[in-house]
């Protein structure tokens, strides 16, 4: 509040307070005399007039009783005057009177009843003392209206008002007039403050009346002179300060320039090492991809013992370093700051699954235990990048595998943090490792580091894996920690923020009925996991030490139990069991000893997942399987009833042809379509229970016809759909099924294959057809000249046919017909120039080639296919010339294979 304000309020606001106050003093005071003045005068006619009125009732002479009551009313201001007799009878009545309700008995006393408007004067008349054989009484009623008193408060609050009005306007006048005399140099001074502050000293006071505003002015002028002064000063040092620091910047302009030329080079330089990275990582990847086809490929002809072994060798060493070409890929990336990350849908449980799936061989071979445990309150579906959280948690799992020798790795995810939609995830892998100092453990998230320079060489690796992982959880929003000790095993912990934008709370995958489960599992951790998840599920489980009559009994066992002497404890166990009997083993498929299981069971190899655990635990307490003996209940087989329908979608008529003849069955039904506007037509009244889909259509790809079929309805959003090609690069892999896919299988596709597939999505077990060994006859035809592959191996058509001689000759026949137009095309192509016209056509010359015996010209493709993939049509010309001559080789076989045909028929 300014000064002028505050002056104001105590000259003005404080005489104004004290008249009101005054002012409402004097309405009160004067409204109560007014009253009390009228009620007096009121009281005292009243009296004056009751004798008279005594007489003239006693007389009762009507005429005088008249005169008196008009004389009461036109001298006193009466509104009206009314007499009653001792019975309350109205016996005159002067002027208007207001009262509604009469009075029934008279009043003692003279009196003046008060109400808001209308006042009452009550006045008794006896005539006793006048005529004593008339005696009685009767009163006098007279009514006065108070509005005069209301009119004289009104206009004394106007006088009052007009007063305070006067009053007011002249303080205000002398207010004012007072502070504008005090507060005016004051203002001055302020504005003279002001320019000092901005720079302008030319401003000088000039002095005032009253001492104390003559001193400020003095002190205000000094002010400004001093600062004069002081700029004069400041000026001379600027100047001086400016030739100095000239000859200084032209010094630094000189190192300005050698360091921006530094820095350019340094930038140049950095460039030349990205894509040097990049370009190295594609053409290094470009003859490992053809390697590992290779690979394949020699993998499915005859070989001993001694070269199966030699060959893993080549292919496992051709996938570390397959490995370590991505993490620098990966590495190069971040470090451009070019890696974006995905939004899509994901269920943690299946991407862990996933993960162990591609561990388990190694924890196998290691025999150690490899467990996950997601807890219930993980929410599902969130949104993130699948991919990167699959690498992630797959480095982190596979250093715990390459550095723990014995005992066991754990994984437990569980919900750190939730706020609405914001989802935070808190990830931990525990091992029982060689453990980390706290010197290394500083240093273990730094690029090409490891614990110990001798790591690189006995356990592998480039030292990439951490950083890459502590660089995509950050960008992810996350944390990555880590917690060892030497000899002790080490913790790797990191959060994962999340969204939940529809997501809810896990549903069980399996409902049981309370069986009774004996349990016998001697590693602590597996044992709590698998207890609590049968106990989530509806069973009961009991521990190994009690006996009863129990439903299902699961054994897990190590290698060391699988030796003669105890295996035959536990194969009398089961037979005395009385019950089927489930046996999770922590080794390999391969290493599996025959097992008899005369109540039935199966055998599962650990690390296995929940879906496999659930569907084991359905299939083995189905309530049918209880009450057949078991060939009964192995030769069982579904309802026609309840026949499982498969739409295959692909545009290759022998490939669609060849997965009928490999699924259908009585239990299974086929739907083929050529295109995806094939299989949107069919979508639009049919439903299927899985898709088999062909990726590369043209048209519509599988990707989009995928995505456009989940759009359908809600059957078709939760229907299985399967990635079927011919290849897949590992990021295209993971494209697919962050689109929407839920699974990618590469051609071709074997009765394994298809049963495990069946398994996994359906939770059914199919009658595929057996595979037949292939003829004697049919593998002369095949046996090559040389150590080169054969263009036609029959024995391998045959097998890739599902056992099907006849089929095996139809798919090379046909493959051999389309051969003229597939080259002409790919003349064409390559002529031009056409990458992905090229692409299309070699893309399926090499799903056609994976299901017929034509080795020669399926490594020949495949190699073509990622050859182009990875560095264009550059050093395709070589690969082509060797695919026209595969073609040639192939059509001599023409008519020796129309024979065998013929002979089959």
């Amino acid at each position: 509040m300014s000064l002028n304000t505050r002056l104001l309020f105590a000259l003005l606001g404080f005489p104004l307070l004290v008249y009101a106050m005054m002012s409402v003093l004097l309405m009160i005071q004067s409204e109560t005399a007014q009253r009390d003045a009228l009620k007096q005068r009121l009281q005292d006619a009243g009296e004056l007039l009751a004798p008279s009125f005594q007489v003239a009732m006693a007389e009762a002479n009507s005429e005088r009783l008249e005169r008196l009551s008009r004389q009461l009313l036109d001298h006193h201001g009466l509104n009206a005057v009314s007499l009653f007799d001792e019975q309350g009878n109205r016996l005159l009545v002067l002027g208007r009177s207001t009262k509604l309700s009469p009075r029934l008995s008279p009043p003692l006393s003279t009196q003046v009843e008060e109400d808001d408007t209308i006042w009452r004067l009550l006045v008794p008349l006896s005539s006793a003392q006048f005529d004593i054989r008339r005696n009685g009484t009767g009163w006098l009623e007279a009514e006065v209206n108070t509005h005069p008193l209301t009119l004289e408060r009104y206009k004394l609050l106007a006088s009052l008002s007009l007063g305070g009005m006067l009053l007011g306007l002249l303080l205000f006048l002398g207010a004012f007039a007072i502070s504008r005399y005090i507060s005016r140099p004051i203002e001055e001074a302020n504005q003279a403050l002001y320019r000092l502050s901005r720079g302008d000293y030319r401003l000088y006071l000039t002095p005032a009346r009253p001492s104390e505003l003559n001193q400020l002015a003095v002190h205000v002028n000094s002010l400004t002179e001093h600062f004069q002064q002081s700029q004069r000063d400041m000026q001379t040092q600027i100047e001086q300060a400016t030739s100095e620091l000239q000859e200084s910047m032209e010094t630094i302009e000189e190192q300005n320039i050698k360091l921006d030329l530094a820095h350019r080079s340094a930038l140049r330089a950095n460039a030349v090492k990205s894509e040097f990275l990049a370009n190295m990582s594609h053409e290094i990847r470009t003859p490992l991809n053809g390697i590992i086809g290779f690979c394949r490929l020699l993998g499915r002809s005859t070989l001993d013992n001694r070269q199966k072994e030699w060959l893993e060798h080549v292919h496992r060493a051709c996938n570390n370093l397959l490995m370590l070409v991505n993490d620098v890929l990966d590495f190069s990336k971040l470090e451009a700051n070019r890696l974006t990350l995905e939004e899509v849908d994901i269920d943690i449980v299946p991407l862990l699954d996933e993960v162990i799936g591609l561990h388990a061989p190694e924890a196998q071979r290691k025999r150690l235990h490899l467990v996950t445990m997601v807890y219930d309150d993980v929410p599902t579906p969130l949104s993130g990048d699948p991919l990167r959280i699959h690498q992630v948690l797959s480095n982190l799992i596979g250093n715990a595998l390459k550095f723990t020798h014995e005992g066991e790795v754990i994984v437990r995810v569980m919900l750190d943090n939730q706020e609405g939609q914001h989802v935070v995830l808190r990830i931990s892998i525990s091992d029982t490792g060689i453990g980390l100092s706290e010197e290394h453990q500083q240093q273990l998230f730094s690029a090409f580091s490891q614990a110990e320079p001798s790591h690189s060489r006995q356990f592998g690796g480039s030292g990439l894996g951490l950083t890459i992982c502590r660089q995509l959880i950050e960008r992810m929003g996350g944390e990555i920690s880590v917690e060892s000790e030497l000899g002790q095993g080490t913790t790797f912990s990191f959060t994962l923020p999340l969204l939940a934008n529809q997501s809810g709370e896990r549903l069980p995958e399996l409902n049981l009925e309370s069986p009774l489960i004996r349990l016998y599992e001697p590693h602590i951790p597996t044992r709590h996991a698998l207890e609590y998840l049968l106990e989530r599920w509806g069973a009961i489980p009991m521990v190994f030490s009690a006996k009863g009559e129990e439903d299902l009994l699961i054994l897990g066992l190590e290698q060391e139990e699988f030796e003669a002497a105890k295996r035959h404890e536990w194969q009398q166990l089961i037979e005395q069991a009385g019950c089927p009997a489930l046996i999770l083993a922590n080794t390999t498929s391969f290493d599996l000893p025959p097992w008899e299981l005369p109540h039935g069971g199966e055998m599962l190899c650990k690390p296995f997942t929940r879906v496999q655990l659930a569907t084991t635990l359905r299939h083995l307490l189905q309530p049918v399987q209880k009450k057949l003996t078991p060939p009964q209940a192995r030769a069982l087989k579904p309802p026609i009833a309840s026949a499982i329908h498969i739409l295959i979608v692909d545009d290759n008529a022998s490939n669609r042809e060849l997965l009928k003849a490999m699924l259908e069955t009585e239990q299974i039904r086929i739907t083929l379509a050529s295109s995806g506007q094939e299989a949107l037509a069919f979508a639009l009244n049919h439903t299927a229970d899985i898709v088999l889909m062909d990726i590369r259509m043209p048209g519509m790809d599988g990707v989009q016809t995928s995505q456009a079929l989940r759009r359908i309805s809600n059957r078709w959003s939760r229907c299985p759909i399967v990635a079927v090609t011919a290849h897949a690069l590992s990021n295209e892999r993971q494209q697919w099924l962050a689109a929407g896919l839920d699974d990618v299988l590469i051609k071709p596709i074997d009765e394994t294959q298809l049963q495990q597939l069946l398994q996994r999505f359906l939770d059914i077990t199919a009658y595929l057809p057996a595979s037949t060994q292939a003829t004697s006859q049919e593998s002369s035809l095949s046996s090559p000249t040389s150590e080169a592959l054969p263009a036609v191996d029959l024995a391998l058509g045959t097998r890739l046919a599902g056992g099907k001689k006849h089929l095996a000759y139809e798919q090379l026949i046909r493959l051999i017909d389309n051969l003229d137009e597939t080259e002409k095309e790919i003349h064409a192509a390559y002529a031009r120039k056409d990458v992905e016209a090229l692409l299309d056509w070699v893309h399926g010359l090499n799903g056609a080639s994976r299901y017929c015996g034509a080795p020669e010209l399926a490594l020949l493709v495949e190699t073509l296919e990622t050859r182009l993939r990875t560095s264009g049509l550059s050093h395709v010309e070589s690969l082509l010339e060797a695919l026209y001559s595969a073609m040639a080789r192939l059509r001599t076989q023409r008519s020796m294979l129309a024979r065998g045909a013929n002979a089959q028929e």
